[in-house]
């Protein structure tokens, strides 16, 4: 029953009959329009909202939610963990389509780089150096970095894939045990990238980035456990 009345009411949301924004209809007028419990509802309701389809607020009405790529994308993490925890060959590929997507961020970065854009990467370098001590805020920090370089491109599905693929390869990072000196390392490749966009020349930015991350990669390491798909 709860399917049913999640599947009505994704078609009123997938013809625009409801809107982003718009009330949904309460719990005692959904269960008369389809004649089912309030449990039926609730789940329903439960349903769409896992979904990213409907925003439910404790004491308001429920309402269609606002397109955003954030709370669909993050729906994604627990799987992907589970799936990368489980498969060394999945983490692998990870890496190596993350290699290809910031190549390709890098290169539109050199072309549509503002100086105002240039300052900001200049400013998330300095904010990674007040933090080199700190393994954690620091990778934090270096997720920024690369999250702000896809900004740029102008295109929110790049940043969101840039800042979500980030957070599952840090379940990874092995950043409580690398060698001193990294940190200084991940700057200066982090500089030699912001060099190149701010001098416009999209080869040299790519190229920067994918030295970086095959170094970069090398410290993201799965489970030498577990089995290989």
């Amino acid at each position: 029953l709860s399917h049913e009345v999640r599947e009505r009411l994704r078609v009123l949301i997938d013809r625009g009959e409801l809107c982003p924004g718009d009330p949904l209809p309460s719990e005692r007028e959904l269960m008369r329009l389809y004649k089912v419990g309030r449990p039926a509802i609730r789940e329903a309701m439960q349903g769409l909202e896992r979904s990213g389809l409907v925003a439910i607020r404790q004491g308001g009405r429920a309402r269609v939610a606002e397109p955003s790529l954030g709370p669909l994308v993050d729906q994604l993490g627990d799987g992907m963990r589970h799936v990368l925890v489980h498969s060394q060959a999945a983490l692998e590929h990870l890496k190596e389509a993350r290699l290809t997507f910031e190549m390709q961020m890098a290169r539109l970065a050199a072309s549509k780089r503002s100086s105002a854009d240039v300052r900001r990467l200049r400013r998330q370098i300095e904010e990674q150096i007040a933090v080199r001590t700190e393994p954690e805020r620091f990778l934090e920090a270096d997720g920024s970095f690369h999250r702000e370089i896809a900004t740029i491109s102008g295109n929110p599905i790049f940043a969101a894939v840039a800042d979500s693929v980030f957070k599952w390869l840090m379940h990874f990072h092995v950043s409580m045990f690398r060698p001193p000196g990294l940190e200084q390392l991940t700057l200066d490749e982090h500089t030699a990238i912001v060099d190149a966009i701010e001098a416009g020349n999209p080869e040299r930015a790519a190229k920067a980035m994918v030295a970086h991350l095959n170094r970069a990669n090398q410290l993201y390491q799965g489970d030498h456990h577990a089995p290989q798909g």
